[in-house]
């Protein structure tokens, strides 16, 4: 969100020379990066860019007098929408291309399955060379996950997919191979396990955080597959560059995301 530099209003009006001027007070001003949003010290925030490096939950830090917890949070959620940003501008995957589905949440009471309440569910395409995108979904639909498979891949990948119905029609769009189970096992050479493994990746990073906000599930499911992708890389350094160069209002529409 854009604050005004002189009297931290969000409203204001875009002017033809690019810059912003404020509804309350009339100051001009420049869009700031994703970095300055935040009131908090530079050596602070280099910190938590260190501590969210390292995956530590927020209430892990109540002994440390680093920042409040609410400050805390709201500079990781900024850490997270830079993330999922990030993962949202990649090229469309093609090659060899998995596809599955999943749910995520805790146990519930009731119904078990795709119907189960409080769920969410996921779809995932993963690239064979190790490159994940995931999306959570309203509902197991096979048209939407069809059109997103349309909008993240390019035509003449060969997909592995597991054999529910509603990928049928993938085999028009390129080559498609259907994984066949018995007790939870594939049969055959042919398997889905790369994106499998990337599901219980997920809900493994998902664990310490002792339950996430629906709101923000899209955010921390950014943050897992910008973790995924770069698991070969020092995160730190990539972090501090996206803070400073992504502007505050490429990441609104992700913060203010509709539950």
């Amino acid at each position: 969100m854009v604050r005004c530099p002189k009297c931290a209003f969000t409203r204001s009006w875009k002017l033809s020379d690019g810059r912003l001027k404020c509804r309350r007070c009339g100051q001009r001003y420049t869009e700031q990066a994703v970095w300055n949003c935040s009131r908090l010290s530079d050596r602070t925030k280099h910190k938590l860019v260190e501590l969210f490096t390292l995956g530590v939950p927020v209430y892990r830090m109540r002994f440390r007098e680093i920042a409040s917890a609410p400050a805390i949070g709201r500079f990781f959620r900024l850490i997270r929408a830079c993330c999922a940003l990030g993962e949202h501008c990649r090229e469309p995957f093609q090659g060899v291309v998995e596809c599955d589905e999943t749910t995520f949440g805790g146990a519930r009471h009731g119904k078990r399955g795709w119907g189960a309440a409080g769920k969410i569910i996921v779809f995932g395409l993963l690239q064979r060379n190790g490159t994940i995108r995931a999306i959570p979904l309203k509902g197991r639909r096979g048209a939407e996950i069809i059109r997103l498979v349309q909008k993240h891949t390019k035509p003449g990948s060969l997909y592995y997919t597991d054999d529910w119905q509603a990928y049928a029609s993938l085999a028009v769009r390129g080559g498609h191979i259907v994984v066949r189970k018995e007790q939870g096992k594939p049969k055959g050479r042919d398997h889905i396990n790369g994106i499998e493994g990337f599901w219980s990746y997920a809900k493994h990073w998902l664990y310490p955080y002792r339950g996430v906000p629906q709101k923000y599930f899209h955010l921390y499911l950014g943050e897992i597959c910008f973790r995924f992708n770069h698991r070969n890389e020092d995160l730190y350094p990539l972090i501090i560059n996206m803070l400073k160069k992504t502007k505050s209002s490429q990441t609104e529409s992700l913060l203010v995301r509709i539950r």
